[in-house]
């Protein structure tokens, strides 16, 4: 059957849209409040809906769909881990996501720890119990997923919200 979603992801038809003619006089940015309203009013509803284990399940996977897509536009020709963490870092940097950092790699064991400073999900927000950035674990392991084409468990270990002021992430192929 024939897939007859409204809405299924295409960078080309959505992200990619010229910004020349969709946007002609603000550009293609905006401020992270605006991005974060979108972001924490659906994660609210989707929480309301289907509870906090569901939602989180629902941003992490959208979150390794976005993070497929990244690599293929922008990280594909990576060569090697290194050139894959340069991208990365230089690709956060440029779009102002965050400050990307590869604290520890063992590429032979494929397990990794990543820090993100600044981070575009929860940076200046209030201390919790909880890490809330679950999108970016889905970021992180799609785009891990797609360079390597091995499955990976990405985690969120500490968070902003949690008084760390950097979010760290392990990373390991899922068993």
């Amino acid at each position: 059957m024939e897939d007859q979603r409204k809405y299924k992801f295409d960078w080309d038809n959505t992200v990619g849209a010229d910004m020349q003619v969709a946007r002609p006089s603000l550009g293609p940015s905006t401020r992270v409040e605006v991005y974060r309203l979108f972001q924490f009013t659906l994660r609210d509803v989707l929480e309301q809906h289907y509870g906090t284990g569901m939602a989180d399940d629902l941003f992490r996977e959208a979150g390794v769909i976005a993070g497929k897509a990244f690599f293929d536009k922008f990280l594909c020709e990576a060569k090697d881990v290194t050139d894959l963490a340069a991208r990365v870092q230089d690709s956060f940097s440029a779009l102002g996501m965050g400050i990307f950092r590869v604290e520890s790699a063992q590429p032979d064991n494929s397990r990794f720890t990543f820090t993100v400073d600044e981070d575009l999900d929860c940076s200046g927000l209030p201390d919790t119990a909880d890490v809330v950035c679950v999108y970016d674990e889905g970021f992180i392991q799609g785009v891990l997923e797609s360079f390597s084409g091995k499955g990976f468990d990405v985690r969120e270990i500490d968070c902003w919200c949690t008084g760390a002021r950097t979010c760290r992430f392990e990373a390991k192929t899922a068993s």
